[in-house]
């Protein structure tokens, strides 16, 4: 099955139990997207790693080690 064929299963099983319709697949995509990020600093902090900046930090490091041809 589809996951819209999951959705039409699912809200024609809340109207017959006269439950309130579930939200659309994608409805709070984004928001599970923040949430996801938020949670991967609060571990970050929690291990004792910088919250921010870490992935340009990474980059500055890789950047830097790497010898740079003289021309």
């Amino acid at each position: 099955m589809s996951i819209t064929q999951y959705h039409v299963l699912d809200t024609y099983r809340a109207r017959q139990l006269g439950e309130p319709d579930p939200p659309a697949p994608g409805a709070h995509d984004w928001q599970v997207i923040r949430e996801l990020g938020d949670h991967r600093r609060f571990r970050a902090v929690l291990v004792g790693r910088p919250a921010h900046g870490r992935l340009r930090q990474a980059l500055g490091r890789w950047l830097r080690r790497r010898p740079r041809s003289t021309r």
